[in-house]
């Protein structure tokens, strides 16, 4: 009951932050003047081409990270877990470093780019961590899997880091940091998988919930724990991975806003899923909004905004609900 009154809360306050960040930035647009058609060119083609697909594009990336981080600290029984638990992240800013300062655009590689490379990096470390679970059979081993490849990948980013030249090093951190400076339709269409696979994984709502459980009280209800891991770690991989893709990394996001619903509201998947879908595209839109308006007409990456802002919200939350953040 409680979920169903705050339900309407985060959309109106979606629906209201749409329009606000859609008209805020270094050119200021009224969404009046559009409608009637008293706008400018200037301004019709900054709304079309940049500022809408911007805002579409963070709303299904900050959707989209934070369902991660929801379904990954159920499926870990951990509160401390995030999606770069699985090596996705890691992965994608390894291959995407190594395409920037490897020169690697004259090669075969250059039909993927930067982004095409992340993608592929963040899935094959993915599978890496998920092979190796499997071997095992327990979620400790996968959780240990992870943070190795996170490790190694994280060495392997600052190797090439070490490596590059100015330009190049620039280049990689201000990836690292995300962006959606980049933004437009190719990659809001892109970005549309993020929505189907949080389809998916809300259907794994009642799954998540037994293995919360435990994997033995999950396994008597019926729930076969290895493919509902596979089910979970692809479709997770798939979300952070092309979000980190077309915008580098949003940190934070998917840590924080999953326990803001479950202090908020209720611990049931069914509620965590759909209500971290809307508060982490909430965030971030308005985090983007702020990042170009601050230091306009320059940009501050959101990754930076998200650590500042996140970081002391979530000890203050700590403070406050002790004892509350178990999953």
């Amino acid at each position: 009951m409680r979920w169903l009154m705050k339900s309407p809360v985060l959309l109106i306050t979606l629906m209201l932050s749409t329009a606000l960040m859609l008209c805020v930035g270094a050119t200021e647009i009224l969404l009046l003047d559009l409608l009637t058609g008293h706008a400018d060119v200037v301004s019709q083609t900054i709304f079309w081409e940049i500022r809408l697909p911007r805002v579409l594009l963070s709303i299904i990336v900050g959707a989209g990270v934070s369902v991660a981080g929801a379904v990954i600290q159920g499926l870990f029984r951990n509160p401390l877990a995030d999606p770069a638990l699985i090596g996705v992240s890691s992965g994608a800013a390894l291959f995407a470093a190594g395409y920037m300062v490897l020169d690697l655009h004259t090669t075969a590689f250059g039909l993927l780019g930067v982004s095409g490379s992340a993608f592929v990096g963040g899935l094959l470390i993915s599978w890496l961590v998920l092979e190796i679970g499997k071997r095992s059979g327990t979620v400790s081993s996968m959780l240990l899997a992870g943070i190795a490849f996170n490790s190694i990948a994280i060495a392997g980013v600052g190797l090439f880091s070490y490596l590059s030249s100015d330009l190049e090093l620039r280049s990689v951190t201000f990836w690292a940091l995300g962006s959606f400076n980049g933004a437009d339709w190719t990659g809001v269409s892109i970005a549309l998988i993020i929505p189907a696979a949080i389809v998916l994984l809300m259907r794994e709502s009642r799954n998540l919930n037994a293995v919360t459980l435990g994997d033995k009280e999950a396994y008597y209800l019926g729930i076969d724990i290895t493919r509902l891991r596979q089910r979970i770690v692809v479709l997770t991989a798939v979300i952070v991975g092309v979000g980190v893709a077309l915008t580098g990394i949003v940190a934070f996001v998917g840590l924080v806003v999953p326990h803001l619903i479950r202090l908020t509201s209720s611990s049931n998947h069914s509620v965590v899923i759909p209500g971290s879908a809307l508060l982490g595209a909430i965030l971030v839109l308005l985090a983007d909004g702020v990042g170009r308006s601050i230091i306009s007409p320059a940009e501050l990456p959101i990754g930076i905004l998200t650590a500042l802002l996140g970081g002391p919200f979530f000890v203050y939350l700590i403070m406050r609900q002790k004892g509350k953040l178990g999953i």
